[in-house]
């Protein structure tokens, strides 16, 4: 089996991935994108995104993502899904990532792939995972009709998701461990109005309870350690992310928390390697950084590209 031969590699098809993808695409650019999830990314597990320009009403998570995948793919653009892709390596012949078909050779490398939930890591959150605890409100908010839920965190994504899930359960608990939401304003006035919506602040979690799915949480406040239970039937976690940068582990600067270090042309350490979205080093990850987060790595692999072939 030889090896498919490419200008640009772009790793993950997530807004970011797909907008550097639909720059590459355009400029002719032999291009093609690895994902090895659900190609659309994190937009896919929001409900209703209301703070991307251009749709005053709000637009779901899935309809975004599917028109930023027809618009990438209507330039030509290939979208390859895989069941898995190795670290990429720098070789004589430029950056290679094996894959489960043929290994890919590439001229540059732009990384989008995305971030994921963190974990609180307290007992009982592993047990019960996909048994009452879960990271995604929108992909599991339907199994809790008529239920009682927490959700840990104090912002956007949490605030977000409590709102969400107020349509299925009969009463939702954010759990905070400080005297005030970090969410926008916005969101914090919905959630201080809904009469679903009940906030334990400054308090953390301690414990996640049941037999064989989630029957209960205990919390205890930040201040004075008193513990107390809250009868819950699911336990909703957002706590912040962790980069998905594994694949170039050791071959790019990372920050202390493993996302990835850019300059402003979002230029890695590594020449001809570019990152952009969720994964890299930045004060604010929203679809609408992405999308411009991807625009300028795929101008930026474009240039080190035309560079390359000027010294041929």
């Amino acid at each position: 089996m030889g090896e498919d031969v490419r200008d640009l590699l772009i790793l993950g098809a997530g807004p970011a991935g797909l907008t550097a993808g639909i720059y590459a695409a355009r400029a002719r650019v032999d291009c093609v994108v690895l994902e090895k999830g659900i190609v659309g990314g994190s937009p896919l597990l929001t409900d209703v995104i209301e703070n991307y320009p251009g749709f005053p009403d709000g637009i779901t998570g899935m309809d975004l993502a599917e028109k930023i995948q027809t618009q990438a793919e209507a330039f030509g653009l290939e979208i390859r899904t895989l069941t898995g892709a190795n670290a990429v390596s720098a070789g004589p012949e430029g950056f290679v990532v094996e894959t489960d078909d043929e290994p890919i050779v590439a001229g540059s490398v732009i990384v989008a792939t995305g971030a994921h939930p963190n974990r609180l890591g307290v007992p009982g959150e592993a047990d019960f995972t996909g048994r009452g605890v879960s990271y995604c409100a929108t992909c599991d908010g339907a199994m809790f009709k008529d239920k009682a839920v927490a959700v840990v965190g104090g912002g956007d994504a949490a605030v977000e998701e409590a709102l969400f899930l107020t349509r299925f359960a009969t009463k939702v608990t954010i759990i905070h461990r400080r005297d005030e939401l970090r969410a926008a304003k916005i969101l914090q006035e919905r959630a201080l109005a809904n009469e679903k919506i009940e906030i334990a602040w400054s308090s953390r979690l301690v414990r996640i309870d049941g037999d064989q799915v989630v029957r209960g949480a205990t919390i205890a406040n930040v201040d004075s350690g008193e513990e107390s239970v809250l009868e819950v039937d699911g336990v909703f976690i957002y706590v912040g992310t962790v980069p998905n940068s594994e694949c170039v582990s050791g071959l790019v600067d990372s920050d202390e928390r493993g996302f990835i270090l850019t300059d402003d042309r979002l230029a890695t350490s590594a020449r001809g390697v570019f990152a952009c979205g969720d994964v890299r080093a930045s004060h604010l990850r929203q679809v609408a950084t992405a999308v411009g987060d991807g625009a300028l790595a795929s101008v930026g692999a474009q240039k080190y590209l035309d560079e390359l072939a000027a010294q041929q």
